[in-house]
């Protein structure tokens, strides 16, 4: 018998957000797959240890996946984490990869998946609480009312016409864009919020696009609704 894949979201940051089937896998998994090289230094890793402490006693792997655009050394990273996985299914031995958020919304993991899959392996996604519904929870908001409409929309590109979108805009992996974003935030109509780190150490909150700091990390999450009348 082959063992099993598990792509286990660990949620936005604060380990109480992780689920209890979460929980199950990762204490169930023979190895756990991190998508770093140093896995300690892997925040998916850090979010699962805090509600998983048997995880220090559990075999964790690193595995590359560098921050890039070009397809090409993305598919090469990709397939090498999948053959080393399924290396290890033909062991007998079930593998979890650990995804911040939700497994299915912008995961890395989801192109390892999709290989495993494909080359005829069992593999079950486990979902978990993606960063938006816990930044607009940590906000003390909601995202969607009675007819509203939700997009959810990769923040590198297409802001302009985004913000043309009725409802409520939550705006994704802003990164290096971020300055840009914020001044095309300023100039629409949009009630606007940020959160930087949501549940993590260095947690900070943004209640207008004024105020949004352009030199925020990585793990910087925008909503803007629509405002009505």
């Amino acid at each position: 018998m082959t063992g099993i894949l598990y792509g286990i979201s660990v949620g936005p940051g604060d380990p109480e957000l992780m689920t209890l089937k979460a929980v199950r896998r990762i204490r169930e998994c023979d190895i756990l797959v991190v998508p770093a090289e140093d896995y300690q230094e892997s925040v998916a890793y850090k979010i699962a240890l805090g509600a998983v402490e048997e995880l220090r006693e559990k075999q964790v792997v690193g595995v590359s996946m560098p921050m890039t655009r070009d397809p090409k050394i993305l598919a090469e990273h990709h397939r090498r984490a999948a053959d080393r996985i399924e290396a290890w299914l033909e062991e007998g031995r079930n593998v979890g990869f650990l995804t911040l958020g939700d497994v299915t919304v912008y995961s890395t993991y989801i192109y390892v998946h999709k290989l495993v899959a494909a080359d005829g392996y069992r593999t079950e996604l486990i979902s978990g609480v993606p960063s938006f519904c816990a930044a607009a929870a940590r906000l003390g908001i909601g995202l969607a009312e009675q007819k509203e409409s939700l997009h959810v929309i990769p923040a590198s590109g297409g802001i302009e016409e985004a913000l043309e979108l009725p409802g409520t805009r939550v705006f994704m992996k802003a990164g290096k864009q971020l300055g840009a974003v914020k001044q095309q935030l300023k100039a629409s109509e949009a009630e606007v919020w940020m959160v930087e780190n949501c549940g993590m150490p260095g947690e900070r909150i943004f209640r207008s696009a004024d105020a949004i700091d352009e030199n925020a990390g990585y793990y910087s999450l925008l909503i803007a609704k629509e405002v009505h009348g």
